[in-house]
C-alpha cells in the first residue's frame, strides 16, 4: 500500500484535470456536428490521460537525473528524489506507459475512426511525436525543458493537437476556426507551467534549467502569465461569435473574476513558494471554465 501511494503521486493526479481539458473543449465543440462520436472523444481521453502520466514519470526521473530535484526544490517532494521509487523502476514505468499510450492510441485510430491512408499516417506521427515529447521534456542529452521551450510544446499538444485533433476525429471534418478554441486552451495550460516555472526560478536557475522565467526573469513571466490567462477569453469570445451562438455561450465569462482574483494575488506574492496552490487552482478553473464554455455551447 505505501508503494501504491507512491506511485499515485508520481502520477500527479493534481495535473490530469488540465490534460482533460482539452480533451473535453475539443468533444463540446464537436458535438453539435452530426458526424460526432462520443466514443471517440472518450478514448482520446484515455490516451491523453496515459501520456500525462507518462510525461509526469518522466518529469520525475529527468530532474532527478540531472540533480535538479534536490533538498532545495519548493514543492512536492518527487518519488525518485525521495527514494520511495527507485530510478530503474521509474524507467520501466516509463516503458509501460509508452507502451498503453501507444496501444490506446492505435485503438482510437484504428477501431473507432475510419481515415484515408494519408490522415492516418498523420495522427500516427503526432501520437509517436507526443510519446516523445513527454518524455524528452526532462531526460535525454537535451531536453526541451531545459532550453526554455516547455511552454511551446504545451500550446501544441495541450491546444492545437488536443483540441484540434479531438474535433477532426470526432467528426471527421475541419474547420479552421477551431484553431481559436485550441489556442485559448494551449495558453491556458501553458499558464500552468508557467506558475510552476516562477515557482521553481532560483532552483532551476542553479541547476541550469533555462526555462522562459530563467532566461527572461519573474517580472518579465508575470506580465507574460496575465496574456496567457486572459487572451483565451477573448479567444473564446471571438469563436462564439463566428459560429453564431446564443447568449447561453457566453456564460464562461462569469468566471473571468475568479481568474483575475488570482492573478492579482499572484502579483503581489513576493515568496515565489506561495505559488504552489495556484498551479492546481489555475488547472481546476481551466477544467470549469471547459465545462461551462462547453455546455453553454451546445445549448
Amino acid at each position: 500500500m505505501v508503494k501504491l501511494s507512491s506511485w499515485i503521486k508520481a502520477a500527479r493526479l493534481r495535473t490530469l484535470p488540465l490534460a482533460l481539458a482539452s480533451i473535453a473543449l475539443g468533444g463540446f465543440i464537436a458535438a453539435p456536428n452530426p458526424h460526432f462520436k462520443l466514443s471517440v472523444v472518450l478514448m482520446a481521453g484515455l490516451t491523453t490521460l496515459l501520456l500525462q502520466i507518462l510525461s509526469n514519470f518522466a518529469n520525475d526521473y529527468g530532474d532527478f537525473s540531472k540533480g535538479t530535484d534536490d533538498h532545495k526544490r519548493i514543492g512536492p517532494k518527487r518519488t525518485v528524489q525521495s527514494g520511495e521509487i527507485t530510478a530503474k523502476e521509474m524507467k520501466i514505468a516509463m516503458l509501460i506507459t509508452s507502451f498503453l499510450s501507444l496501444v490506446s492510441g492505435l485503438v482510437l485510430l484504428f477501431g473507432l475512426v475510419q481515415l484515408p491512408f494519408i490522415e492516418t499516417l498523420v495522427f500516427i506521427f503526432l501520437g509517436l511525436a507526443a510519446i516523445v515529447a513527454a518524455i524528452k521534456y526532462t531526460t535525454g542529452k537535451n531536453p526541451y525543458g531545459y532550453a526554455g521551450l516547455g511552454d511551446l510544446f504545451v500550446f501544441v499538444f495541450f491546444g492545437l493537437v488536443g483540441v484540434c485533433g479531438t474535433y477532426f476525429l470526432a467528426t471527421q471534418e475541419w474547420h479552421s476556426d477551431v484553431l481559436l478554441p485550441a489556442a485559448a486552451m494551449g495558453m491556458l495550460s501553458a499558464g500552468v507551467l508557467n506558475l510552476n516555472n516562477i515557482r521553481d526560478f532560483s532552483n532551476d536557475k542553479e541547476k541550469g534549467k533555462k526555462t522562459i522565467v530563467v532566461k527572461l526573469g519573474v517580472e518579465f513571466a508575470i506580465g507574460y502569465h496575465y496574456l496567457l490567462v486572459l487572451l483565451p477569453f477573448l479567444f473564446l469570445v471571438l469563436y462564439n461569435i463566428l459560429e453564431v451562438k446564443g447568449i447561453a455561450s457566453f456564460l464562461f465569462l462569469l468566471l473571468l473574476p475568479l481568474f483575475l482574483i488570482d492573478l492579482s494575488i499572484i502579483r503581489k506574492l513576493k515568496n515565489t513558494a506561495e505559488l504552489d496552490p495556484f498551479l492546481r487552482k489555475l488547472a481546476l478553473k481551466t477544467l470549469l471554465l471547459t465545462l461551462v464554455y462547453g455546455l453553454g455551447f451546445i445549448f
